[in-house]
């Protein structure tokens, strides 16, 4: 039982890597699936969620958090389906989204340049200078997307546990190769890492359903007890308050205790 988020660039071969491991591990495998879940869920259009984890804010969204309610609603969605385990996902900014899990194996797919040039020639009919100008731009805005909001960089190696290279490794090579690191135990799904997933889908909820009104807002969550952190004035407002815990005890099902916390920043 087991979460794998898998990283790649435009035609390295990443897809087919993440289906053929879901099919020969019986497990669900995501990637744009979980956008039009979220979608449909929060009632957002679906280009604007791919944005929201595609292209690097300017600097005015970075002043209005505009990106951040989009953010929240993929990741309520993504955490939905981590809660049921056995997962392989290979969406945008899975690795970033599902972060804060100790036992998700974090994989990145990488292929030479020049291979993926071949491939978007093949597959979009244009000439070689225009997939790879094509190629670079996506690549640079992804890391530029990844600097901005996580300050992480997505060339770095070391924010995942395995960095496989398509080329001398076939794509079935790259499956076998993430099925026997799965059989470590760190990346096995305990009961304690179970009941964190469990927290955390429930404050990714409660957060999607609280960002829009109150934007920066951050949400914890520990059993039936929720801590919400946003700016110290807002804390102070009893009406609030009181909306608040209605709305989040109305998306847990049952009724929460509120501890509210001013943001350090």
């Amino acid at each position: 039982m087991s979460i794998i988020t898998i990283s790649r660039g435009s035609y390295s071969r990443g897809k087919e890597v993440a289906e053929k491991l879901a099919q020969a591990l019986g497990y669900q495998c995501l990637s744009r699936d979980i956008l039009l879940e979220a979608s449909e869920r929060y009632n957002k259009p679906e280009f604007k969620l791919i944005r929201a984890i595609h292209d690097a804010p300017s600097i005015l969204e970075r002043f209005t958090y505009s990106k951040e309610p989009y953010v929240a609603y993929i990741r309520a969605a993504l955490l939905h389906h981590a809660q049921q385990d056995n997962l392989v996902y290979h969406g945008l900014a899975g690795h970033f989204l599902l972060q804060e899990l100790p036992h998700v194996l974090k994989v990145r797919i990488i292929a030479d340049l020049d291979d993926r040039v071949k491939e978007e020639m093949k597959r979009e009919n244009i000439s070689a200078e225009e997939a790879r100008r094509i190629l670079l731009m996506d690549d640079e805005e992804r890391r530029k997307w990844s600097k901005a909001i996580y300050g992480i960089d997505t060339w770095d190696s070391s924010i995942y546990d395995l960095v496989i290279k398509i080329k001398c490794i076939t794509v079935d090579s790259a499956v076998e190769t993430i099925k026997f690191t799965l059989k470590d135990r760190c990346f096995q799904t305990s009961p304690e890492v179970q009941k964190l997933v469990d927290d955390m889908s429930l404050a990714a909820r409660i957060e999607a359903a609280l960002i829009e009104d109150i934007r920066s807002v951050r949400v914890e969550a520990k059993g039936d007890e929720v801590f919400i952190y946003f700016r110290k004035d807002l804390c102070k407002d009893e009406e609030l308050m009181s909306r608040v815990k209605r709305l989040a005890s109305k998306v847990a099902g049952f009724d929460i205790k509120i501890n509210c916390l001013a943001r350090s920043s």
